[in-house]
């Protein structure tokens, strides 16, 4: 697969047009590391994940090399803008906020937004079942910022710095819900301690695309991560990165 190959080719860089990435230097990504399955650290302290293998993906289409670095999520834009990496591959949503600061690549894949919760506590997404109840979310995110503006008035929201608190926060009885993104949620609730919750009610879809964020003036960058993500999703490399880790398709 096209994507592992970028693996071993980590020491190569070629000349990119005129953009912050020098011709001899690695294309940096930043990420976040504890949002499985879409990245997290291995057994051996190695990134990995959906977002990790795209990267590795788009960086052997574009025959530059890679590199991650692990940034607090909060922290992710403004390191993008001080120029501590070349660009963001961390799930994170286009919004019109975060595009007055950053410039994206097209979309890499599309979310909903799910509510879960203990399979025996007969909640739904309703006002009058949810009212007094604690609901938690990851902190800045798109989750957390559709509670402020849909249930705050109902629920006590809880927020946590990562989203694997937030269940960890679910799991022990802090909170009765946990709003996350919908591919995530599904994952945990794969997992040995997410086997007694579900999700409740549907799926919350809210347009909400996934892309590579960049510093607005590197508009050479963002064409060449456009052309590569092009070419992988016109071969059997996205899929098989899809395939990887969920059985449907996520684009």
């Amino acid at each position: 697969m096209r994507y592992l190959a970028a693996i071993f080719c980590t020491a190569l860089a070629v000349l990119l047009p005129t953009n912050s990435v020098r011709a001899d230097e690695p294309l940096r990504f930043a990420t976040e590391g504890f949002y499985p399955p879409f990245v997290y650290f291995d057994e051996d302290g190695t990134l990995a994940g959906f977002d990790i293998d795209i990267a590795w993906a788009l960086c052997a289409e574009m025959q530059v090399a890679c590199e991650f670095v692990a940034q607090d999520w909060d922290a992710l834009i403004p390191g993008l803008l001080a120029g501590d990496y070349d660009a963001i591959v961390a799930s994170m949503s286009i919004t019109e906020d975060r595009a007055k600061q950053v410039a994206f690549s097209d979309p890499y894949y599309s979310n909903a937004l799910s509510f879960v919760g203990e399979a025996a506590s007969g909640l739904k997404p309703e006002k009058q079942s949810l009212a007094g109840k604690a609901v938690g979310a990851q902190s800045a995110t798109i989750s957390a910022d559709y509670l402020a503006n849909h249930w705050s008035d109902v629920v006590r929201v809880e927020l946590y710095e990562t989203q694997e608190n937030a269940f960890r926060g679910l799991a022990n009885g802090a909170v009765d819900l946990v709003l996350s993104d919908l591919y995530v949620s599904y994952t945990w609730l794969q997992t040995e301690v997410g086997k007694d919750f579900r999700f409740i009610g549907d799926p919350i879809d809210i347009d909400d695309r996934i892309a590579i964020a960049v510093r607005q003036e590197d508009e050479a960058l963002r064409r060449r991560l456009n052309a590569a993500l092009a070419a992988i999703l016109a071969d059997s490399t996205y899929t098989e990165i899809n395939l990887k880790y969920f059985p449907f398709d996520i684009y």
